[in-house]
């Protein structure tokens, strides 16, 4: 009997039933650009070998014209047929199945030959688009079909066809980018014209026996976007021009409300998704922060959807499925939602990954496999990179201690889930507990290892971290001054108005702690006022005006560099963060000289030439001025000593860099 009787219900889509309730979401991981189709196969594969229901691949282009960079992968010729089979006869021989995605980027491509309805360059992209025309339009449409045609002869069970999240379908359906005036344009009836065609098209160039799912906006969260009455006249009109399914597209890439990142509630958009069940006769499928099989569960159990899509979560642990199946959920490595690894890499040009797992799109090259000559191993330190070292080394039939000085595993990672919207890393604590004890690794807490404890190690691997950099400014050891680690650490109680010296990671950290006494990311309905998400009933598009609560305090945020604060965050999140603050009227001020501190607050100038002088009144100051690496145990050993983490480079409580570097050392002791 199942913990989950609705995740592992079968879904009959009539000419093939689907043995559970879970879709691997797309992803595109630039994993096809690197031209390794072994590598490509065997991600898929993994992922299959893991039961889930059915997976789909990251967006293929159907021409030149509609990728999302110059040289993305697609399914252009006959001769990418063979490189796309060994991925489809993978999936197959692993007992899975797999649908190709067709991506058209329409105005969001970084290319020059981008092509859209109307002549609007995006905001996120560097290339006005070309208008079509009425020949154009046509190739469009003959080269996705054609596309999908391709992707059934390369042995796929099934394509997605993108429509939404502000791509070249969903670029027609509204306004806000189709501005035409002939039959692509104007009336509703006429903006979706092109993806009702599509979708014909495609059913008939694939045949009946061929599962095609379409990826409806739902919520565009944009000026102009569609409405309720609209989606669901498109949802029918896809449903009657043959889809098997539609899957839940949430908000255009545009879109200045967070869709994705972990300070978006669980499961915070499956509602959009329960208000067309049961108006249309095929299944939906529901998107955007699920993670866990409870919440999966409770998703189906409640009605939201008859499928759940979950995409980065595979990223995080490939068994996903089949560890929920067997009862073992607690050792599912968590998507902690970060973006750190997977978006992050993917805007960059870089092959996705993921904080958690670094293994993800990495299964050929980083091997965990079992030792042909066990050691003794000691590991010091359980922050992030300690504790991915001692599992990984355990894993592999090394016998491992952990010493620890503090009294619970988890190191940095124990303030940064203090932060409101990071409530996701209590769920990574969690699960390195749970793997711990699953591994076998004998821990010590409340332990400051010595170079005594240490010797009869075959391997000693330090995993200290980091201190808190000292900023040397004047007055900085009055009462009235903390260190990050105080308020987030040691709850040190803070005045009502403070100034935050650092506008790093941490400096953020800290001006979010202290800016909101509850997290929104714990009320749905609390979250949805701060930015403004409406219901698409009332409002189009379901954009309002944000009304987010009061600031709990009068905070300003400052560093020296004279850039932009939060310059250097999260490409993807980067963002958020800066939005958040601002909604609660954080100062932040750039190019700071740090005069002096003292009871009235903390003096201030600007430039080289220490211009301006002023006062920033304040109760507190906090000093997030950065990190040095914790090496004291590391210079008495010396080289004996394998040395990770903040301990090797004291990067901002960079927890993807440290589990990486545990892991990767682990894999080859």
């Amino acid at each position: 009997m199942t913990q989950y009787p609705r995740l592992f219900a079968p879904l009959d889509l009539g000419h093939v039933t689907l043995p559970n309730r879970v879709l691997m979401g797309s992803m595109h991981t630039n994993l096809e650009e690197t031209g390794d189709w072994n590598r490509i196969a065997e991600f898929y594969a993994e992922r299959a070998r893991g039961e889930v229901a059915l997976i789909v691949t990251g967006g293929m282009s159907p021409n030149a014209e509609g990728g999302v960079f110059q040289g993305a992968a697609g399914l252009f010729s006959q001769g990418d047929i063979a490189n796309h089979r060994m991925v489809t006869d993978r999936v197959h021989d692993a007992g899975g199945r797999i649908a190709m995605q067709i991506l058209h980027a329409g105005r969001y491509a970084y290319n020059p030959a981008c092509v859209a309805p109307s002549p609007i360059k995006s905001p996120i992209s560097p290339f006005p688009p070309k208008e079509l025309d009425e020949d154009g339009i046509e190739k469009q449409i003959a080269d996705i079909a054609t596309a999908a045609a391709r992707a059934r002869e390369a042995g796929y069970d099934g394509v997605e066809i993108m429509g939404s999240e502000g791509y070249f379908l969903n670029q027609f359906i509204v306004t806000h980018t189709n501005k035409r005036t002939d039959r692509w344009g104007g009336s509703y009836e006429n903006r979706i014209r092109l993806p009702i065609e599509v979708m014909r098209r495609v059913r008939a160039a694939v045949g009946p026996d061929f599962i095609v799912i379409f990826r409806l906006s739902m919520i565009d969260l944009i000026p102009d976007g569609s409405t309720f009455d609209e989606v669901l006249q498109l949802a029918r009109a896809i449903e009657a021009a043959g889809a098997s399914m539609i899957n839940t597209g949430i908000g255009w890439h545009e879109a200045r409300v967070p869709t994705i990142a972990t300070s978006v509630p669980r499961a915070g958009f499956t509602w959009v998704t329960q208000k067309l069940m049961g108006k249309v006769g095929i299944p939906l499928i529901t998107s955007n922060r699920i993670n866990t099989p409870e919440v999966a569960e409770d998703v189906l159990e409640s009605g939201c959807a008859d499928m759940v899509s979950m995409a980065r979560p595979f990223l995080a642990d490939p068994a996903f499925v089949s560890k929920a199946k067997a009862g073992r959920a607690r050792t599912i490595a968590p998507c902690i939602a970060c973006n750190q690894a997977c978006l992050d890499h993917t805007f960059q040009g870089k092959v996705s990954t993921c904080l958690v797992n670094p293994q993800a799109c990495y299964e050929t090259e980083l091997k965990i496999e079992p030792t042909d000559s066990p050691k003794r191993i000691a590991v010091v330190g359980a922050g992030p990179a300690g504790l991915s070292a001692a599992i990984t080394a355990a894993k592999r039939g090394h016998t491992v201690e952990l010493f620890e000085r503090a009294g619970a595993i988890g190191g940095q990672l124990n303030m940064a889930r203090r932060v409101p919207g990071k409530e996701e890393f209590n769920g990574l604590v969690e699960w390195f507990g749970t793997m711990l004890e699953e591994s076998g690794v004998t821990c010590h807490l409340n332990r400051e290892a010595s170079e005594a404890d240490l010797a009869d190690f075959d391997d000693v691997i330090l995993a200290t971290g980091v201190r808190p950099r000292d900023p040397n400014i004047p007055g900085q050891a009055l009462p009235n001054v903390l260190s990050y680690v105080d308020v987030l650490a040691g709850g040190a109680p803070v005045g009502d108005r403070v100034a935050v010296i650092g506008a790093g990671g941490i400096g953020f950290d800290v001006s979010e702690f202290l800016v909101q006494d509850e997290s929104p990311t714990c009320d749905l309905a609390t979250w949805r006022d701060e930015w403004g998400v409406g219901d698409t009933e009332t409002t189009p598009g379901g954009l309002e005006r944000p009304a987010p609560d009061a600031s709990t305090r009068q905070v300003t945020l400052l560093q020296r560099k004279a850039e932009k604060p939060g310059r250097r965050l999260g490409k993807t999140t980067g963002w958020i963060h800066r939005a958040a603050l601002n909604m609660k009227g954080v100062k932040m001020l750039s190019g700071v000289n740090y005069e002096r501190i003292d009871a009235e607050g903390l003096h201030i100038s600007f430039g080289t030439d220490r211009t301006d002088p002023q006062l920033v009144a304040c109760d507190t100051v906090v000093l997030c001025s950065g990190q040095e690496s914790e090496r004291t145990l590391a210079e008495a050993m010396g080289p004996r000593a394998h040395v990770i983490g903040g301990a090797d480079v004291a990067a901002e409580l960079d927890a993807k860099r440290a589990i990486d570097q545990g892991t990767r050392l682990a894999a080859g002791l």
